[in-house]
């Protein structure tokens, strides 16, 4: 009898042929929805009948058996429309998967547990497609020539209004200022600083508007004005600023330089990196230097834009737009649109919020309200308002950009960054997440 009942004893058989196919896919424990009766022994019809009707073994114990297996399959749309590792990297990153989560998957890094999902996708031949090299944003001359376009238009626009004689008639400015607008819509369309909707374009008109008008409406406003419509001129009932704003256009194809360098640059160093931390420190100073150059070239244009027209040039206004305006145009392009629209706004608000407090204390008992207003414009000129508010903007956004665009997701094809995850686009599901 005590030959029965070792034999009736649960054990994990060890005779090779012990175990067919399908009974070495499943654990060898039960699983945490199986429950053994009184006295140990396992139900053996219910583990048949379960076996009948094709149920799998629980999750957990597959994702122990083979966790990359768990997942792939939880990835599954990724890793089949991937076209390299690198892709999978990205999307992974995206996801949350860090270098310290690709450990409790056996893997050094987050690239080596890519290039693992990878090989294992099923493909049509007997061995898996060699990874194809990473694609880098090519140069295309239909981008130039729509990059150099703003730029001409508002020069050639500015020229003739200025060689004109007398005053210049309000029909042919808003015709000027049409055509410029639609050139630049053209090129935020085309090439490396294309980006979807929703990117703050009505703000970003906004700023530049204020630029040319807004300190001569502050200036106006503070002296009991203004009294009459802009005329194009900068003495004149309400000054116009034309310096800044024609600087600004003209930087619309150095921006696009930039924006190109960088994407190229930062896929690039994906390509040769091997951990996510590895590669934020190499893009981290590339963001940096990418953002200074185009100050200095920026610089570089208002100086020339004031020597031809003989105006002061406001470096101060114009570089702290021109701060605003790259970083926010490179998240956008890079699938954070949301903060772009959020400063902007923020900084639209604040410059409407100035003029709108200085024309409110006028009225009886609200003098108080121009105040802050007045003394910041006593401190620093009409400049102050739109300075100060560019930078505070500016600082929020770089600062935004070096932490969003240097991870790797960043920089994955755009195919692969529509449905990702990351703060500004939170997950519909849980099971998105790792």
């Amino acid at each position: 009898m005590s030959g029965l009942g070792e034999l009736d004893r649960p054990a994990t058989p060890d005779s090779p042929g012990a175990r067919d196919a399908r009974s070495r896919e499943c654990p060898d424990e039960a699983g945490p929805g199986t429950e053994a009766p009184a006295g140990g022994r396992p139900d053996t019809g219910r583990t048949a009948e379960a076996g009948a009707a094709g149920k799998r073994p629980p999750y957990a114990a597959r994702r122990a058996a083979d966790p990359v297996k768990a997942l792939m399959h939880r990835h599954r749309d990724l890793c089949e429309r991937a076209v390299d590792p690198l892709e999978i990297a990205a999307g992974l990153e995206a996801h949350g998967v860090t270098d310290r989560t690709a450990a409790r998957f056996r893997h050094r890094d987050v690239f080596t547990l890519a290039e693992e999902m990878y090989a294992r996708v099923p493909r049509d031949g007997d061995t898996p497609a060699p990874p194809a090299a990473p694609t880098e944003p090519r140069v295309r001359a239909g981008w130039i020539v729509l990059a150099l376009l703003p730029g001409a238009l508002c020069a050639a626009a500015v020229a003739a209004l200025r060689l004109t004689a007398g005053r210049p008639h309000p029909v042919v400015v808003a015709v000027a200022a049409l055509a410029v607008l639609l050139a630049l819509r053209a090129a935020l369309r085309r090439g490396p600083l294309s980006a979807g909707t929703g990117t703050g374009a009505i703000w970003t008109c906004w700023l530049l508007g204020y630029a040319l008008l807004g300190d001569g409406l502050l200036s106006a406003a503070l002296t009991g004005g203004p009294d009459g419509l802009p005329d194009g001129t900068a003495d004149g009932p309400w000054p116009v600023t034309v310096v800044p704003v024609v600087a600004l256009v003209l930087a619309c194809a150095p921006a696009a330089a930039c924006a190109h360098l960088f994407a190229v640059r930062a896929r690039r160093r994906l390509a040769v990196s091997r951990g996510l931390t590895d590669f934020s420190a190499s893009v981290r100073p590339l963001l940096l230097g990418t953002f200074a150059l185009f100050l200095a070239v920026l610089t570089a244009l208002l100086a020339l834009t004031a020597a031809a027209l003989g105006e002061p040039a406001d470096y101060a206004q114009a570089l702290t737009l021109g701060a605003l305006l790259l970083p926010a145009r490179l998240l956008a392009v890079h699938g954070f649109a949301r903060p772009t629209r959020l400063v902007l706004t923020a900084t639209a608000a604040t410059e409407a919020a100035a003029v709108a407090t200085v024309l409110a204390g006028r009225l009886p008992g609200c003098d108080v309200l121009a105040v802050p207003v007045e003394a910041l414009v006593t401190a620093w000129g009409p400049a102050g308002v739109p300075t100060s508010a560019c930078a505070l903007g500016a600082l929020t956004l770089l600062i935004h950009a070096s932490r969003r665009l240097t991870r790797a997701s960043a920089h994955a094809p755009r195919s692969s960054r529509d449905d990702r995850v990351h703060p500004d686009n939170p997950p519909h599901t849980s099971r998105t997440t790792v």
